[in-house]
């Protein structure tokens, strides 16, 4: 074994067991949640599907430890806390793997504030304990992890970065999507003020968050678990830490009204009818379970992989696991499929519409200024915290990768896509897509069928080179 990819491993353990002594010295119990879940809550995220037999039911690969342990106080124990997997049927990216580690822990008779101090703790210890100091090196950056760590609201950091103060205008929905159209975000028909809020920071402010900093105060729409705050129904007691520009952990005040927990539940069920395949499902058991009342409740979540990540300076969550999600070298989505007699496809194209063709000519020198070239598909993955965008990596043959990001998630899965020979239009001028350069546009196929718009990305003959252009 590399001895470089030795020490992350030895620092990884050594992680683990500071955090679990810290929650054992606080009088924490550990316990362990079920994995398979008839209902996936606590997150929003899409997740792994499978059948129980005996039973005759769908089961789900827990997306969070949350509910469960939440019942634990409900039940009595004041002070839990699981490190355990975690799946999500997701994008995979330098920061996400399908299956993650994490910690989540929840006290009886505290709230966020309470929850920051041991975050602070927990990542300040953890970083002594591998590296005897406060002060790291993450890739460019020289970061201090010396408590206490900075504390500022969601309204007041996007005001930072963008110049628009959310505050003025408090829940009027018209004005944050008028607003939305100004700082060119993605906003959908459900949309509601906090999600443009959420959106606005998502793009202009998470990145810049280089030295830990708390994000307080966040919009009530995007935390259906989250506590509303007393002076502010519209805001809820929820932080999320932030470093070398990428969140860390999670926490909440947890909301214990069983009728307001019913009323987000029910608003998050609205969503998932309308196509959100990661909002939340209507939990009765657990419903059931708040009812007998739920005491004044703090909980947070940390992903152990993104901290081991951070404290051993590497850059990617496949170096800090030791056996990541990988696809087989030559598998293929059809690999353990029952091989049939191929037929032949009868395509009906009678309902078909498509644009009318342009009528104005265009001479050859116009044409001829764009640029479209073959390219290789090397590596695609779904663009965190977007459900349109897909990055690509390709190989343009020039020798150097090129970024081009396109929103067409609801068309494919980015792991079909690897390998494929695409075309691609290579002299637009780089545009900026959550926070990304796209360099170039990938060239897709366009029609309606009943009403409904359908897209099938170009791909063509894998014997075409990389670079190759097209006349």
């Amino acid at each position: 074994m590399n001895p470089e990819v030795k020490e992350t491993f030895i620092k990884r353990g050594k992680i683990v067991s500071t955090i679990r002594n810290i929650m054992d010295s606080k009088g924490f119990v550990e316990i362990e949640t079920p994995t398979l879940n008839t209902i996936p809550g606590g997150a929003s995220a899409r997740p792994f599907v499978t059948h129980h037999n005996t039973l005759d039911i769908d089961m789900y690969m827990r997306i969070a430890t949350e509910i469960p342990l939440k019942r634990l106080i409900i039940g009595g124990m004041e002070r839990v806390y699981e490190i355990g997997r975690i799946f999500r049927n997701e994008g995979m990216d330098p920061r996400h793997n399908p299956e993650f580690t994490t910690i989540e822990l929840y006290q009886a008779y505290t709230d966020y504030n309470g929850m920051m101090d041991i975050t602070e703790e927990l990542i300040n210890k953890s970083c002594m304990a591998v590296n005897g100091t406060e002060d790291i090196t993450y890739g460019d950056y020289e970061i201090s992890l010396k408590a206490p760590f900075k504390r500022i609201t969601m309204i007041d950091a996007v005001k930072e970065q963008t110049g628009v103060d959310f505050g003025e205008f408090m829940g009027d929905t018209e004005k944050a999507k008028e607003v939305a159209k100004e700082l060119k975000l993605e906003v959908k028909p459900t949309d509601t003020w906090g999600n443009v809020l959420a959106e606005a920071f998502d793009e202009y402010v998470e990145d810049k968050l280089i030295q830990p900093t708390f994000v307080i105060d966040y919009p009530v729409e995007i935390s259906p678990l989250t506590k509303r705050k007393k002076n502010n129904p519209l805001l809820v007691e929820r932080f999320e830490i932030f470093v070398a520009g990428g969140e860390l952990a999670n926490a909440y005040t947890e909301l214990n009204d069983p009728i307001d927990q019913r009323g987000r539940f029910e608003h998050q069920m609205m969503l998932r009818e309308n196509g959100d395949e990661e909002a939340n499902m209507i939990d009765e058991d657990f419903l059931t379970a708040m009812e007998y009342g739920m005491p004044p409740t703090g909980g947070m979540g940390m992903g152990i992989d993104r901290l081991v990540m951070l404290l051993t300076n590497s850059q990617t969550i496949r170096d800090v696991i030791a056996f990541p999600t990988m696809k087989p070298v030559g598998a293929s989505k059809s690999a353990n499929k029952p091989v049939a007699e191929p037929k032949e496809e009868k395509i009906d194209f009678s309902k078909v519409e498509v644009e009318p063709l342009f009528k104005d000519f265009v001479d050859f020198d116009t044409f001829s200024k764009s640029d479209f070239r073959a390219v290789k598909v090397k590596e695609c993955t779904a663009v965190p915290k977007s459900k349109k965008l897909l990055q690509f990596t390709l190989d343009d043959g020039t020798g150097t990768d090129r970024t081009i990001l396109s929103g067409i998630h609801a068309y494919y899965e980015p792991e079909e896509l690897v390998g494929k020979t695409l075309i691609a239009i290579t002299n637009l001028p780089p545009r900026a897509m959550m926070g990304i350069d796209s360099c170039g546009m990938l060239l897709s196929a366009v029609h309606e069928e009943e009403g409904e718009e359908k897209l099938h990305l170009l791909m063509v003959d894998n014997h075409i080179p990389a670079g190759a252009k097209l006349y």
